[in-house]
């Protein structure tokens, strides 16, 4: 299928999708928290802007809830409260070192080639458009997972942690136009809830080891009294 045979909204959708992939690339190779953050809130925005055009393509309107939601807690709150904890430890101008950067952006785009791959079998039989969304959705979670690998720092892996359910929750809306109303609150109670117990236990890291790098608490050692 040509990409000029499609429709504008679906050449919409696989752009934002394109954009949303390209978010978590920034998030793999950026250092500082602070900039992150603001990777992460892109990202929510895209996921918004998404759900909203699938809500007028499909007519569910329950998807402009789902698109509400999504701005307001990944776009704007949990965003802002992640900025705010790292300013509270004082951690938002930190660098954190990354070790091969360019040998990491290389795993990315392995990891995104591979999520074509996979992907192949699952939707033979679906559009371009689905193809190439579930493709990305693989890969944004794959992405994550890869940020929360090779990353020491706390709030780094928790961001990583938080792709992971926004490449979820991508593959949800856009290849089934969205799950029931009820789950999809659920997730985003669930998803608050989390993003409250990570910054306890940022705090408690703080307070332990002094230091939200994680990699420290590989070195903790019992000691015989």
């Amino acid at each position: 299928m040509d990409l000029a045979k499609l429709s504008l909204s679906d050449q919409a959708v696989i752009a934002s999708a394109a954009l949303i992939l390209f978010t978590s690339f920034i998030m793999l190779a950026q250092a500082r928290i602070r900039p992150l953050i603001y990777a992460f809130a892109w990202q929510g925005v895209l996921l918004a802007l998404i759900t909203a055009l699938v809500a007028l393509v499909s007519g569910q309107s329950h998807l402009y809830i789902s698109a509400a939601l999504t701005l307001g807690l990944k776009a704007f709150l949990i965003p802002w409260m992640l900025h705010r904890l790292a300013v509270r430890l004082n951690v938002q101008h930190e660098v954190e070192p990354l070790a091969n950067p360019s040998i990491l952006l290389l795993i990315g785009s392995a990891l995104v080639i591979f999520s074509y791959y996979v992907s192949v079998p699952i939707v033979q039989f679906s559009t371009l458009v689905i193809r190439n969304t579930v493709a990305v959705s693989v890969a944004v979670v794959l992405l994550g997972m890869l940020v929360m690998v090779a990353r020491d720092k706390a709030i780094a892996q928790v961001v990583g942690f938080m792709s992971i359910e926004n490449g979820l929750f991508f593959a949800a809306v856009v290849s089934t136009y969205g799950m029931p109303m009820v789950v999809e609150l659920g997730i985003a109670f669930d998803v608050l809830v989390a993003a409250v117990l990570f910054g306890v236990f940022f705090f408690q890291i703080r307070a332990s080891i002094d230091s939200l790098d994680v990699s420290r608490l590989n070195r903790l050692r019992e000691i015989d009294e």
